[in-house]
């Protein structure tokens, strides 16, 4: 394979599941279905920024819209007595009006937590973007982060790369740490990706997060 492939695009419908998915019989709205949902996911991943969030679900029936947020600090997000759930989905129909995108009659925020935020790429080039923003030594930050990750016993690798002015440096590089086998050309491998950005005075450093975390086997045939 000479072309680098999205290892969660790659195994989609292998052991992989969309993370749009629409219901319903008006398919001559599939361009301004698919708009809606790259700028309220865009938008959400902006605004949710700091708190830890994993991934966006949407699901679309015609008259439900249904966001799922998974995140491993949920409180952060309901706020006290749910009040903060409630403002961010006013928030969200505020954005959607000003984004012309037509709001559903019922729209439906469901937040779910990740019971093992170490083993979410996600989450953890999360952690590595606050540490290097942090000012803290980008070396102390991915060897600290890595050992946290393989503690986990449901990771069987990992790696963390960082790119960009290090540490302050003129000119740009690129370093990474790596522990365990990360296998990506297996298709039933399941592994997670992530990209994230750590916004310094000099410039931006790009994250990127691979984490293994062993084969996925069918249960029905025992393959």
């Amino acid at each position: 394979m000479t072309h680098v492939v999205h290892p969660y695009s790659h195994r989609l419908g292998i052991i992989r599941d969309w993370k749009s998915r629409w219901f319903g019989k008006n398919k001559d709205a599939y361009v301004d279905h698919l708009r809606a949902d790259v700028l309220v996911r865009a938008w959400l991943t902006k605004k949710l920024r700091g708190m830890y969030v994993s991934t966006v679900e949407i699901e679309r029936s015609e008259k439900q819209y249904r966001i799922i947020l998974n995140t491993s600090r949920p409180g952060m997000i309901i706020g006290r007595g749910g009040d903060g759930i409630e403002k961010l989905k006013t928030d969200l129909k505020k954005e959607m009006r000003r984004l012309k995108i037509i709001v559903p009659q019922d729209v439906k925020l469901d937040i779910v937590e990740v019971a093992n935020p170490e083993a979410d790429a996600a989450i953890v080039a999360a952690m590595v973007a606050e540490g290097i923003e942090k000012r803290l030594p980008f070396r102390r930050v991915l060897k600290m982060t890595i050992e946290k990750v393989m503690a986990n016993r449901d990771v069987k690798g990992a790696r963390i790369a960082v790119s960009g002015r290090l540490g302050g440096a003129e000119m740009a590089r690129r370093e990474q740490i790596k522990r365990g086998g990360i296998p990506l050309q297996t298709l039933r491998a399941d592994i997670d990706f992530a990209r994230e950005k750590a916004y310094m005075t000099y410039g931006v450093i790009g994250i990127k997060v691979w984490i293994y975390r062993g084969m996925k086997f069918d249960k029905k045939d025992g393959k």
